[in-house]
């Protein structure tokens, strides 16, 4: 079994960060590994707080995964202080990590703000680069660029600036009422649309996550990049097909609607 490690932060709801991580290998057929960054007390309605860990401890987490049983990607999420996010491409420096999948997360579904200002330049600086593809939002892609992406062209500029800056592939996502559901990859000077099915789903907690998991999860098994990102659309499409209905706000997906047998049965 192939395996993955996503390094990120812990939702105490269960619908985004290592939660849907870890669903979302599961579902993909990898077996899945974590590093926690940070607890948050968090549901669907918000960020109610968060607790971080030492950038000692992520370096710990880091080495006693890597020197056991070594992971075939790595999928990076909420890493909220310039400390950690060091420690982190130390580590991944140090185990010459392959497949890496960074999800730019800065802020949640619900709005609130999950990176401190000098967070971001360490992002830059230390993980970026090291990339194998970006997989930002709408507003990640223009804190990164330094541009406002109001078209469907603009989505394809900042991800060429992105992807020349930091010399990476570039998954710029849709939505916030821009290309809802269109994708774009942008790689060595050329790019790519991944058109989705817009789902009509206020569930939506979670959705970067689980895409970039999945992402990481289909290079773990050794697929193509192209591959990689058409499959985790199929997928994340549907987790939010299956329309689950949990929580006062935005809820979380079904991760685990395409897990069929006796022990994956709802009900007696």
């Amino acid at each position: 079994m192939k395996t993955a490690l996503t390094i990120a932060g812990s939702d105490s709801s269960g619908g985004a960060g290592i939660q849907a991580d870890l669903k979302t290998m599961m579902a993909n057929g990898v077996y899945g590994m974590s590093a926690i960054t940070a607890l948050t007390a968090q549901n669907t309605t918000g960020v109610q707080g968060i607790f971080e860990v030492s950038p000692e401890f992520i370096e710990q987490e880091i080495t006693s995964v890597f020197t056991d049983i070594r992971p075939d990607a790595v999928k990076i999420g909420m890493v909220a202080s310039a400390g950690i996010i060091q420690s982190i491409a130390k580590k991944l420096r140090e185990f010459k990590a392959e497949n890496i999948v960074v999800d730019p997360v800065m802020v949640a579904t619900s709005g609130a703000k999950l990176i401190s200002d000098d967070a971001v330049g360490a992002l830059k600086e230390y993980l970026l680069p090291m990339a194998t593809v970006l997989t930002p939002n709408i507003p990640e892609g223009e804190v990164l660029s330094g541009m406002e992406i109001r078209t469907p062209d603009d989505m394809i500029t900042a991800a060429k600036l992105i992807s020349e800056t930091y010399h990476c592939a570039v998954l710029m996502k849709g939505g916030h009422n821009l290309n809802d559901a269109n994708d774009l990859l942008y790689r060595d000077g050329g790019f790519r649309w991944f058109n989705g099915k817009r789902i009509d789903n206020p569930n939506t907690h979670g959705t970067g996550c689980t895409l970039s998991s999945a992402i990481a999860s289909n290079l773990a098994k050794g697929f193509s990049l192209d591959t990689s990102v058409e499959q985790a659309k199929t997928y994340i499409s549907g987790a939010l097909a299956a329309q689950l209905d949990l929580g006062q706000g935005s809820g979380p997906m079904d991760h685990g609607f395409d897990l069929t047998g006796t022990f994956a049965a709802h009900e007696v």
